[in-house]
């Protein structure tokens, strides 16, 4: 769906930006120049921001998926040499 007519933002170029670390709703209309003309996107524009944040995993839920993949080994009894 387009959102912003004016400069031709759709929500993929909204939730793009999010996945790409986009934090706030300002760093948005600077990158994408969304409800910065006519502002009669600004509503719709800030929503979709909004929502795409809320699907975005936080910090912690992001380490926790990558500490989960990881596979203990366990330790290898040290060999001893013969004299």
């Amino acid at each position: 769906m387009i959102v912003c007519v004016c400069h031709r933002v759709s929500h993929h170029d909204i939730e793009r930006e999010v996945r790409h670390g986009c934090a706030s709703f300002e760093e948005l209309q600077d990158e994408l120049r969304v409800a910065t003309a006519c502002g009669r996107c600004g509503d719709c524009a800030r929503d979709t921001f909004d929502a795409a944040r809320a699907c975005r995993p936080t910090a912690a839920e992001s380490l926790a998926a990558k500490v989960a993949r990881v596979i203990p080994i366990a330790p290898i009894a040290p060999a001893t040499l013969a004299a």
